[in-house]
């Protein structure tokens, strides 16, 4: 099995084709591509959004995501738990499979724990209520900059973590020693996203919380997208930020 593991793909699984991922001529959907949030592929619906995740699925490996802050979290929530490896699925396609919060996952002998979600940062405006829209208001309001969403159209309060799956989390890491060998989330702990960004992003409960877990867990290495920026953190880097580069996670074995 290998693993791989990317950054946001919002929808656009073009790095995944043919000819632009180099490695996929080998695979088998034993092996498996992690994507660390905002997937995309569950948004607003229709043919077009259904071919993208039939092709998907018609690819030789098997994709595996945790959720951002762009999910539909209405349509995703249709697809009933099941478990899977150790922990919670969402099984939107055969082998396409959202890795729920605050699980861990026995993959190819290595433990991987999986915290999703992440705080919206473009909704410096507000998040409105579809009823308070005319036909046209949103293309005029984004005409004029406003940085605005519209509730469950595409925003979703359930991007943050609810207390239950803050529960299930310290639960799965306490029953585990507080120890894993990854960790895949959306967003950064509050510490690293400060050093990366100088305060351009402002802590929220789940960035705390995810330096809760950074101070109290032993890891190898940590993956992590939301900020659409590639980089390695550290002269020996156990912190990974993914946007649109490819990594293998491990090398292959039988």
């Amino acid at each position: 099995m290998a693993i791989w593991i990317t950054g946001d793909t919002h929808g656009d699984f073009s790095r995944l084709a043919e000819g632009v991922f180099p490695a996929l001529d080998r695979l088998t959907k034993k092996d498996c591509l992690i994507v660390c949030g905002d997937f995309g592929g569950l948004w607003q619906g229709g043919s077009r959004e259904r071919k993208r995740l039939d092709r998907l699925e018609a690819r030789p490996f098997t994709t595996l995501f945790v959720d951002g802050n762009h999910e539909n979290f209405d349509r995703l929530a249709r697809y009933p738990a099941e478990e899977w490896h150790g922990g919670l699925v969402r099984r939107v396609r055969p082998s396409v499979l959202h890795l729920m919060r605050g699980q861990m996952f026995a993959l190819e002998g290595k433990r991987i724990f999986t915290m999703g979600g992440a705080q919206s940062h473009d909704i410096q405006d507000g998040v409105l209520e579809r009823s308070q829209l005319m036909e046209g208001d949103l293309q005029r309001l984004r005409h004029e900059g406003a940085r605005v969403r519209v509730n469950h159209v595409n925003w979703w309060r359930q991007e943050l973590p609810s207390q239950e799956e803050y529960r299930q989390a310290r639960q799965t890491l306490e029953k585990n020693g507080w120890q894993a060998d990854y960790i895949v989330t959306h967003c950064a702990p509050t510490s690293l996203q400060q050093a990366l960004f100088q305060g351009a992003y402002a802590p929220d409960p789940l960035t705390d919380f995810l330096e809760e877990i950074r101070q109290n867990c032993r890891f190898e290495a940590w993956f992590f997208g939301h900020y659409h920026r590639d980089g390695a953190v550290g002269d020996k880097p156990r912190y990974i930020l993914l946007y649109e580069q490819i990594v293998e996670l491990n090398k292959r074995g039988d």
